[in-house]
């Protein structure tokens, strides 16, 4: 199996929020490792090293060298929690890849010939992005490096799903597997908007106002007095 980046990691034995506070004051990140049925191990990893890692999309779609003392782990990205206002990596999970065992990951999607397409080049049409990565299952080995959809040939009011995108064999998208086969991309006609003209907003505002007239239509008539 192909690993594209290398994290040195240390062993932890505390656990709780108040060591996790302690790590991140300390410049660490607290992370943990599980799967491939063994015990989950509880990390940390330096922080400098990390943020600049994870600014690589592939960081997250790629096998990660996890060095522990003399062993080096394959592993993968599972969650990555980041703080709400600064640019500080909070916890880090990651699972074990085992060689023989096929793995969950998510791929980035990328997108060509978009702007070459008829849908866009001469009928004018606008590409619209639904989803932007797919999850896919497949042995480490067959792991593929990227994803790409080609656009080149959409037409106007087409459509493209997951099940459209080439994947190596021994590669599988999970929405296909489990019948769930989403939309990724359309090339759809641009949306007319409604004249915003003094006229549209004299229409605009008596239909408004219709529904309180009629309402004010229905009075109650007076009682005439049986007393003549």
């Amino acid at each position: 199996m192909k690993i594209s980046f290398e994290l040195a990691a240390e062993l932890r034995n505390d656990e709780g929020k108040g060591a996790s506070r302690r790590l991140r004051h300390a410049g660490r990140v607290p992370a943990i490792l599980y799967g491939g049925s063994r015990d989950p191990r509880s990390l940390s990893l330096n922080h400098e090293k990390l943020i600049t890692l994870i600014e690589d999309e592939k960081f997250y779609s790629t096998i990660i060298g996890l060095k522990v003392g003399d062993e080096v782990q394959p592993a993968i990205v599972k969650d990555l929690q980041m703080h709400p206002a600064r640019n500080q990596v909070l916890h880090l999970d990651l699972q074990r890849v085992i060689e023989n065992e096929k793995i969950r990951i998510r791929l980035p999607i990328h997108f060509q010939g978009e702007a070459a397409s008829p849908g866009v080049k001469t009928q004018g049409g606008i590409v619209s992005h639904r989803i932007a990565d797919i999850e896919v299952q497949c042995l480490p080995k067959d792991l593929p490096e990227e994803i790409t959809l080609d656009l080149s040939q959409m037409k106007l009011n087409e459509t493209k799903y997951v099940s459209d995108i080439p994947l190596p064999a021994g590669v599988v998208a999970t929405a296909v597997v489990q019948g769930k086969d989403q939309v990724v991309v359309s090339i759809h006609s641009p949306r007319a908007e409604e004249p915003d003209t003094p006229a549209a907003e004299a229409a605009a505002a008596a239909a408004t106002a219709a529904p309180a007239a009629g309402g004010d239509a229905k009075k109650e008539e007076p009682k005439k007095d049986a007393k003549k």
